[in-house]
Order: C-alpha cells, then structure tokens, then sequence
C-alpha cells in the first residue's frame, strides 16, 4: 500500500493534500460472496440504519450468510414482512436463480477481468454499473476501479478540483488517468476528504 499512496501523492498534488490530511489508509472489506452482493442490494437507496435493520432481519430468516437457497426458500411474504420492497425482492431472488444456475460464479469472479465481472453480474435484475464497482472495489479489491456514477467522488472531485459543475464520467476518467493502477485507493481518499469537517 505504501507503493500506491506515494504514486499518487507524486502524480497529483491535489491528492497529495487530501492524503497527507486524511492520514493512512483504512478500508473495509467484504467476502466476494453471494451474502455480500445481495447484502448491496438491500442497502440500495436506503439510509444505512434502516437498511442494517432489514438486512439483520432478512439474514434472520433465510439464515447467515445469505445463499441462493435461503433466499429461494422464502415466501414473497415473509420477505415483504423484513421491510423489503416487491422490487428489492425481485432483485434478490433473481441474484439467488441466476446464482443458482451458474450465470453468476462468485467461484471464478476472483480469475475475471474488471470489465467481465461487470458484465456477469449486471445481468441480475437491480444490479448497476455502480453496485458491480462497488463489489469490484470492496469485495474483489481490485486497485484499479474508478466509479464514475459515484455522487460522492463527483462532488469531491467539484470541491477539491474547483470544477464549477459535478464532472461528467469523461472528465473523471481523464482526471484519474495519472491515479492508475490505484484509482480506488484514490477513491477512497476522495470519500473520506467528504467526511472530515477541515476539509
């Protein structure tokens, strides 16, 4: 990680403020698991307290971590009952049959290249471009992943690049080309420079 935070704090001074302000990095990881990508599902759109309720509940009934059968084994109402919407749990249930299926292989996401990992799982029904970086990033750990549809990147790239509008996805791309091979860490630094009041 020490190679990474000193090519960016080299490539880009703006960076290199916010890093030298935010202090060493720290992110949080998940399993590139089914239990994790449907567990993104629920949180979708929901404040985070609310979402950690539905998700404690839904994880009490199908079990914990989620399967394709725990969830498959659930009635729509019972799933309705955990505070789940009809569209959420669409979602999930077509996550556990197309898992189920062998569509989406969470056993060989880890061999796939970023653009096909993309590919395979916005084939499930609720599942963006947003929430496959996302799993990219916290699940797979690739270094590597600029998530353009990120509002919080956007508005720290506005504040801390002094650009009068919120970038477009072309902007962000070529004002990241000198982050890589490590745009998430970047990323990462650029979320937590949103969260620190000095900044």
């Amino acid at each position: 990680m020490r190679r990474a935070i000193l090519h960016l704090k080299k490539a880009d001074p703006v960076l290199r403020s916010i890093i030298e302000r935010v202090g060493s990095f720290s992110m949080n990881y998940d399993e590139p698991a089914f239990h994790s990508l449907a567990e993104a599902i629920v949180y979708q759109q929901l404040h985070g307290k609310a979402a950690a309720t539905i998700f404690k509940r839904l994880t009490g009934l199908a079990g914990e971590p989620l399967t394709p059968l725990g969830i498959l084994n659930l009635s729509e109402q019972s799933m309705r009952a955990v505070g789940l919407s009809k569209q959420k749990l669409s979602y999930l249930r077509d996550l556990a049959a197309k898992t189920q299926a062998g569509e989406v292989d969470f056993a060989h996401l880890t061999e796939l290249a970023d653009t096909d990992v993309v590919k395979q799982l916005t084939r499930v029904k609720g599942i963006g471009v947003w929430t496959a970086h996302m799993f990219l990033m916290f699940s797979l750990r690739r270094l590597d992943v600029l998530p353009t549809g990120d509002l919080g990147i956007q508005m720290a790239i506005r504040k801390h690049y002094r650009k009068r509008k919120l970038p477009k996805p072309q902007q962000m791309e070529k004002l990241a080309r000198c982050w890589s091979p490590y745009r998430s860490i970047a990323c990462w630094y650029l979320w937590r420079s949103m969260d620190i009041k000095t900044l």
